[in-house]
């Protein structure tokens, strides 16, 4: 009975609101048809003019306006820099009518008199699945990269190392244009020009029409685009000024850039051409102390050091993409990309006071010893691939894209570790070198299709096909002599095969989304020395189920409620699962575990968004990440094979360490003193705890197992200042800190940067200049530097402390032609990044 009465509540509830009338539509360019993605569109009464309710349309340039009366309406379509269009009168006469306003045209309107009537565009929108950031709130960024540009985002930081977190988390996907990329986060996004972004959307728990990949969600890169046919091209120089501060390192750091963008359109054509050659040199100290107990000889060894830590980092590339659009049903796109990319790293450390005592609880030295250790890795990577992809429109509003990529990529690099004389560095006690040469090879495939077969929602379904080879050829010297037990070949082959369905749907109070993926992995890797004769296999599958679900309810049209679910993996990379050392520093070897397990993840969140007066806004959202299988950079005691200490090396090793779990809120707002200043601030508190058993068994025969319990509460802050001192010239002061915060076998410290950047447009705002002050210092504030320790009572202690370079001063000037007509879109690297 009780099941019958909900029936029919059910029923009843679903026929009312298919009584209720609906209005849909398309905002396009008047000049090239083009779809106007974030359009506005709103209805208002006949009699009164009184807003009935407003929508934003879709990547498309569709808009649905559900749960309408019948009665005599208006509506107004706009879009920043075109001319708004009123379409009156709007009638609905009868309960239940559908009306197609089919597609509504816009003309470019006087942008200079469009900025002065417009309302200031908000800093950042909140959609059921994602908040997007208008870049240009970011002025600090013009001329860097879409890392300067991400940092400044709630719940986004970037630590010492340059390494970038969602939520706390390094684990996230990047896609540009909503497409996916499967490099490395940090590195895909250190090459994408700022001065090229549009917005920036943060999605925390993604729908299971995205790839799973990602414990922090997907940042998903919105590139500048034109509506109007002609020829765009844009032109950025940067120059870095002399460093301010000495860090007595052998070079001096260089910082300077160049890239430029062409592109020309046609109504059925469109042409880009971009290229791209950057030098981010970094300067720095690097001050360590450790030491390591060896209870079977009863023994404790001491190993401070001190020296320089710097990166020499160049990258340069080429691009070229081409989309042909005969119709509108049916659109083709090219492109192919082609670059080299290059980082050293240099650890030049002098051990000043290395020494052994014994016993443990004496002060009797064993030895004094000081040496000098030359720790040079070099990491290169060329890039090679090519993309094809195909849309097709049919009339029952339907669509099929397909979408295949293909990317070869050498990586590569020697690590040279020199252990000389102090201060003669003419002697030479040791010299180690190892080198890698690691082809890849990438396939991607994606077969996408959209339909709506009921009124209340559209249904999305599709096919994923990747495949990534990678193999690598380890070479190790020591003294120019080969030492076969640390040479090596590994090979990893990762086949993935995936399908989804989701439905999507809105009316008036609720926006809906549910799906699931199901994702078939085949993963093998091989190993073996130099000195064996076959290989060692380890495989590992699975298939698993991705549910997602997503609810938003509007309270009114300032306030909304959402709630959201997403399944999540974490792949491992063969780097990481590469089980033969490496010198990573004179104290350090550095090695993967060939049985990681890729991480799984869950996702909650439940938050509001509320409008205030005045441009002011405010956000909260509360979140939930839990992590099984949880892959952590622990240190472990290296052991010779006899089954000795080495007193003076640890092992560095990634293994799967338990369980993790973080509990957070995060909340940011919009703040308007005054019609010139404008200030945004987000920040980001969470729990986090670590807990589980580090079981690590490597060739050497001796079994790791330690306990791994760590909880800690960590918060970061971003805020960003902008006061405009009249139209074309402003300030911005931001500021960046995250706090201490736990690992599994130690803690990461503090690090923050405040910035402050000074700039002023120029010929009708097409040249703009940033004068940008990064790591503001000044030799009073630590900006900039990050202690690194790690212990195990009774094993070994280890703390590093990095200074980077501070008070950073530079210049960046961009030239636009024609800033309304850039179409250009670009590929990027799907597998190699990632691997580099």
């Amino acid at each position: 009975m009780k099941m019958k009465t909900l029936f029919l509540l059910m029923f009843f509830c679903f026929i009312g609101q298919n009584l209720m009338a609906q209005i849909t539509g398309k905002v396009i360019d008047a000049s090239t048809n083009q779809a106007l993605e974030y359009a506005t569109v709103a209805l208002y009464k006949k009699q009164d003019s009184v807003l009935v309710t407003g929508v934003i349309t879709e990547l498309d340039g569709s808009f649905k306006i559900p749960n309408i009366k019948a009665g005599r309406y208006y509506l107004e379509a706009s879009f920043l820099g075109y001319t708004t269009k009123t379409i009156s009168p709007v009638l609905l006469s009868k309960k239940g009518e559908r009306l197609s306003l089919g597609a509504i045209q816009l003309t470019l309107g006087n942008q200079l008199n469009e900025v002065v009537v417009q309302a200031e565009r908000l800093a950042v929108v909140h959609k059921i699945d994602r908040q997007v950031f208008d870049t240009k709130k970011y002025q600090n960024s013009e001329g860097g990269s879409a890392v300067d540009v991400v940092k400044n985002l709630p719940s986004v930081t970037l630590n010492g190392q340059g390494e970038i977190s969602v939520r706390g988390s390094q684990g996230f996907s990047v896609l540009v244009n909503g497409k996916p990329t499967q490099g490395d986060a940090s590195a895909i996004l250190a090459q994408l020009p700022a001065n090229g972004l549009e917005s920036v959307e943060l999605i925390t728990a993604p729908s299971s029409k995205y790839d799973p990949e990602g414990k922090g969600g997907i940042l998903n890169i919105i590139t500048k685009k034109g509506a109007i046919n002609g020829t765009y091209t844009q032109l950025n120089v940067r120059g870095g000024f002399p460093s301010i501060e000495e860090y007595n390192t052998k070079e001096a750091a260089q910082r300077y850039g160049i890239d430029a963008t062409l592109n020309k359109r046609t109504d059925k054509w469109n042409f880009s051409l971009g290229a791209s050659y950057q030098r981010n040199d970094k300067t720095g100290r690097r001050e360590g102390d450790m030491y390591i107990v060896n209870e079977a000889e009863n023994k404790i060894t001491f190993l401070p050091s001190d020296g320089e830590r710097s990166f020499d980092e160049v990258s340069y590339n080429g691009r070229f993409n081409v989309d042909y659009t005969p119709n509108k049903n049916n659109s083709y796109s090219v492109g192919f990309f082609a670059g080299k990319h290059t980082k050293d790293r240099l650890a030049d450390i002098v051990y000043y006071d290395n020494h052994a005592i014994a016993p443990i609880e004496s002060d009797s030295r064993l030895y004094t010893f000081t040496y000098y250790n030359h720790n040079l890795r070099t990491r290169k990577g060329d890039f090679a691939l090519g993309s094809f992809d195909y849309e097709h429109k049919f009339t029952n509003e339907s669509k099929l894209a397909a979408s295949i990529l293909y990317e070869y990529t050498f990586l590569g690099g020697p690590t040279e570790n020199d252990n000389l004389g102090y201060p003669d560095n003419n002697i030479v006690y040791q010299q180690e070198y190892n080198t890698n040469d690691n082809p890849l090879y990438g396939t991607r495939f994606n077969l996408d299709y959209t339909f709506k077969p009921f009124t209340f929602g559209t249904v999305e379904t599709g096919y994923q096909y990747r495949n990534l080879d990678h193999t690598g050829e380890f070479v190790y010297q020591r003294d120019g002599v080969l030492v076969p037990e640390f040479s090596s070949d590994v090979s990893l082959n990762r086949t993935i095969h995936s399908g989804y369905a989701q439905l999507t749907g809105a009316d008036k109070k609720w926006d809906y989304a549910a799906g699931l993926r199901i994702e078939s992995m085949d993963r093998e890797y091989e190993e073996s020395l130099k000195s064996e004769i076959s290989p060692n296999s380890y495989k590992y599958d699975f298939v698993k189920l991705f549910p997602s679900a997503s609810l938003q309810f509007k309270i009114n049209d300032k306030t909304k409620l959402k709630t959201a679910y997403s399944k999540r993996v974490e792949r491992t990379t063969t780097f990481k699962m590469n089980s033969f050392a490496e010198r990573e520093h004179s104290e350090v070897f550095e090695q993967g575990d060939n049985k990681l397990e890729p991480e799984f993840i869950d996702l909650v969140e439940v938050g509001i968004t509320k409008k205030l007066k005045q441009g002011n806004s405010f956000f909260a959202t509360a979140y939930y990440r839990g992590v099984e299988n949880v892959i952590n950079r622990v240190n472990v005691l290296a052991y010779q094979e006899n089954g000795a200490v080495i007193d003076t090396i640890i092992n560095r090793v990634y293994s799967n360490v338990g369980k993790s779990n973080s509990y957070g809120l995060e909340i940011g707002a919009t703040i308007k003193p005054t019609k010139n200043w404008t200030n945004f601030i987000g920040a980001n508190v969470y729990s986090y705890k670590i807990n589980g058993v580090l079981n690590f068994n490597h060739r050497d025969g001796v079994a790791r197992t330690y306990g791994i319990n760590s909880k800690a509460t960590i918060y970061s802050v971003n805020l960003n200042s902008t006061y405009n001192f009249w139209q074309n010239a402003s300030a911005q002061f931001s500021f960046n800190y995250l706090s201490d915060r736990n690992t599994a076998m130690g803690e990461d410290s503090r690090f923050y940067s405040p910035n402050l950047t000074l700039r002023k447009s120029f010929l009708d705002n097409k040249l703009t200049a940033t004068l940008q002050w990064q790591n503001i210092d000044m030799g009073l504030l630590n900006t900039n530097e990050q202690r690194i320790t790690t212990s195990r009572p009774g094993k070994f202690y280890t703390t590093t402390n990095y200074r980077y370079e501070v008070d950073m001063v530079s210049l960046n000037l961009s030239y636009t032609f024609n800033a309304t007509k850039n179409k250009s879109k670009f590929i990027d690297s799907e597998f190699g990044k990632r691997e580099f």
